[in-house]
């Protein structure tokens, strides 16, 4: 369902929306959208990093063990 609403802009910026697409409810969606998605993915990378970082030293140590047994120079 859609919902209309009204938002307020500096005239630059719907002039260079205007440039890309003429349909800016449409333009304006697929922004919101890609915006909320680089969010949510910048929030799963957080969260990926903080787990990577807590297990780093374990991480470290396991790759560690299988170079020296690879005997890698």
């Amino acid at each position: 369902m859609r919902v209309k609403t009204s938002i307020t802009l500096p005239s630059e910026l719907l002039r260079q929306l205007d440039c890309i697409d003429k349909d800016r409810s449409a333009l304006l969606e697929r922004a919101a959208r890609a915006y909320l998605m680089r969010l949510e993915n910048d929030e799963r990378d957080r969260r990926d990093l903080e787990i990577i970082n807590r297990h780093a030293e374990r991480l470290n140590r396991e790759a560690i063990d299988t170079l020296e047994y690879q005997q890698l120079p």
